[in-house]
């Protein structure tokens, strides 16, 4: 399969966690909307309407969910608003601290405008979201628990299903699942609501993204952004007019069709690789051999000692004695993508990560490191034999 065409990333290429190269069928889906909209007859719009519509059934059967429970919409950080916005004097909103901001400022925003306060809460051990922590800080007035899925640093694994059973039926669990969709199984089944864009794991660029609203929900959030698009009569003369069933009530605009279509291919390429669970085990094993890697070298590894289920696709390092932006240039002069935050470096590969990247990081680190082992630990598909399932 010709890189270009799949937009294949440099070799070293290991920063999926910040964005994903646009995959192959997302491509070809961006290209085929796009012609259907430069042509713009009344055959070819009702095609890319039903592209729309088709990504949106994609994207449902990805998270388990019914068609009427799913909704496209721009952006995580637009989903998240469109909640926030949606949970009118709802009481409390626990968020941990230490959050991708695009999971604090929806909560930080509405909070004394109509929405939910906000309650800061420390995890465990810095990074860990339990299921003990959200118990500890339950009050009556708690309704909500905002939380990534996958930490954006660490890569920790949030255990969704327990934080759900401790919040209970009448308190809703709210997940951004950016960091974690595609790339691991997720237990999607306990979020009440879900979002997540397909610019990172997905691999579907920027422009869509998937707004879940369980139907055990949807009664307890208002269309607070809800507009033409998200109402059963757009153009009656008297409005507000009825909200539609659903996520789609929270739709204030048609979507970004090329991109929805460019999410639909995306997620339909990765269910016909085997899904999440195939994906993420070759990621998990490209990602272990990587931060062994990164031990013999003589790094420290963020939460370290983690089982494997419960790290998704990210690690963090950092390297005692050496400075952590000198560090990153180094391994980018060396052909290394990756992403520093603070004093750390964070690593997220994908399944289709070659096995010339872990050779790439190894050289790098030992010109940083003379002396150092580097002994291989895990094995996985080189480059040749396998490609990213969502191209």
């Amino acid at each position: 399969m010709n890189d270009q065409i799949c937009g294949a990333p440099v070799v070293g290429y290991l920063d999926y966690a910040r964005v994903g190269p646009v995959g192959g069928r997302a491509v070809g889906a961006m290209a085929e909307a796009v012609g259907l909209a430069a042509r713009s007859g009344p055959g070819e719009l009702a095609r890319l309407f039903g592209l729309s519509d088709a990504a949106r059934g994609s994207a449902a059967r990805l998270v388990g969910a019914g068609v009427d429970e799913v909704a496209l919409v721009p952006s995580t950080s637009n989903g998240l608003f469109t909640v926030a916005a949606g949970l009118r004097g709802a009481g409390v909103v626990l968020v941990p601290r230490g959050e991708f901001p695009a999971n604090v400022y929806p909560w930080v925003r509405f909070a004394g405008r109509g929405g939910p306060d906000v309650r800061f809460v420390e995890p465990d051990g810095g990074r860990h979201v339990t299921a003990d922590l959200v118990r500890r800080h339950l009050t009556p007035e708690v309704t909500a628990l905002a939380v990534s899925a996958v930490d954006s640093l660490s890569g920790h694994v949030a255990p969704l299903a327990a934080l759900k059973e401790v919040l209970g039926p009448d308190r809703l669990l709210i997940v951004d699942a950016i960091q974690g969709l595609g790339a691991v199984p997720l237990e999607v089944d306990a979020a009440d609501v879900l979002v997540s864009g397909g610019q990172k794991w997905l691999r579907a660029g920027w422009g869509a993204a998937v707004l879940l609203v369980r139907d055990r929900c949807a009664g307890r959030l208002e269309p607070g952004l809800g507009g033409w698009a998200g109402v059963t009569e757009p153009f009656a003369e008297r409005h507000p007019a009825p909200a539609l069933p659903g996520a789609a009530a929270h739709l204030a605009t048609n979507p970004d069709f090329p991109a929805a279509a460019a999410l639909g291919a995306a997620i339909d390429g990765l269910l016909a690789g085997g899904g999440p669970a195939v994906v993420g085990t070759r990621i998990r094993a490209v990602l272990a051999d990587l931060l062994e890697r990164a031990r013999r070298a003589g790094a420290e590894v963020l939460l370290d000692g983690l089982g494997e289920r419960e790290r998704a696709g990210i690690g963090a390092f950092r390297l005692p004695g050496h400075d952590p932006a000198a560090v990153h240039r180094a391994l980018e002069a060396a052909g290394v993508i990756t992403t520093r935050r603070g004093e750390w470096i964070r690593l997220s590969p994908h399944a289709c990560t070659p096995a010339a990247a872990a050779d790439l990081f190894t050289e790098a680190l030992r010109a940083l490191v003379p002396g150092a082992g580097h002994a291989r630990t895990y094995t996985y598909t080189d480059h040749k034999e396998q490609t990213c399932p969502t191209t």
